[in-house]
């Protein structure tokens, strides 16, 4: 991930990227938010289907050509290039974390979630979810969103257990 190579491959000189762009971490982290959609999903008046939206679009950020091999190299470079993840947190990670964060202090104020939900703690258990599964499987199965919701549901709605099936 070398600031020539990314000139050469956009027949620009260094200097018209550093004008754009002043680190490598600037660069690297823009390239990444690039890649994802812009907005979230919608709220939706089933708050079970506004969760499984979130976690869709979540996924579907993951599973879009290079996604994690995007995450991995930014991963890599961290050592190398100190500000990077914490760009890449700021710009990347805490805007997707936001959006689900804000789905799940909704569905508290409506009544939906339990009120001493642990947000944080959820989050990173609905997220961490996604990196473990594509890291064993190398891809997502249709009807991950669903099973990994369906899992946890129980121990954050003031609902009762969905039944299988």
């Amino acid at each position: 991930m070398s600031v020539d190579a990314i000139a050469l491959a956009a027949k620009v000189t260094k200097p018209t990227i550093y004008r754009r762009w002043p680190t490598k971490a600037d660069l690297a982290t823009a390239a990444v938010a690039a890649l994802q959609t812009q907005s979230p999903p919608r709220p939706n008046a089933d708050f079970r289907e506004e969760m499984l939206g979130q976690l869709r679009h979540f996924r579907e950020g993951l599973a879009r050509p290079l996604g994690m091999a995007m995450i991995g190299t930014l991963l890599t470079e961290e050592t190398h290039i100190p500000e990077l993840m914490k760009l890449f947190r700021e710009r990347i990670v805490s805007t997707r974390r936001g959006w689900l964060r804000t789905a799940l202090l909704s569905g508290i104020a409506r009544g939906e979630l339990r009120p001493d939900l642990d947000v944080d703690a959820m989050l990173t258990m609905l997220l961490g979810s996604y990196y473990a599964y594509y890291l064993e499987h190398g891809e997502f199965t249709a009807g991950w969103d669903e099973r990994i919701l369906d899992a946890i549901w129980p121990s954050m709605s003031t609902a009762a257990p969905r039944q299988p099936g």
